[in-house]
């Protein structure tokens, strides 16, 4: 079998980081099928979702790890990760308990593109961000 065969067909997990040693990762809600978020991992972030079945990835803005909930309490419980056919993209699918958005939405994406100039909402808060985050 070619490399490229291997890796898109093969067995083996060989997951391809970017330049930047990050690789794309889609929380997707194990129960509902619903897109939650996209992130980034490195493969230290990856290897610790598979050794403590918690989701953890690497926060750009922050630069270093994250598991998520560890401020909100808004935890991913990894119940099965898919990768992609090049092995450059994974999906998360997660039991979660609540909101997943640090803005108070289940998910991320809780607005859609109206037209080619405003976004319009399409869901509701469900938590309150501040008390989660203990902002002041």
């Amino acid at each position: 079998m070619s490399a490229s065969s291997e890796i898109e067909q093969g067995l083996k997990f060989k997951p391809k980081f970017d330049d930047k040693g990050l690789i794309t990762a889609i929380s997707q809600d194990a129960k509902t099928g619903e897109i939650l978020m996209v992130a980034f991992m490195n493969d230290e972030a990856l290897r610790l979702t598979i050794q403590t079945g918690n989701a953890v990835f690497f926060s750009r803005s922050r630069g270093k790890l994250w598991k998520k909930g560890e401020q909100s309490g808004h935890f991913q419980k990894v119940k099965q990760i898919l990768v992609d056919c090049d092995q450059d993209c994974l999906v998360l699918k997660v039991d979660v308990d609540q909101g997943q958005c640090h803005v108070g939405y289940h998910s991320c994406f809780y607005r859609r593109v109206k037209d080619n100039e405003n976004l319009e909402l399409v869901a509701q808060k469900v938590y309150d961000p501040d008390a989660a985050y203990k902002k002041k």
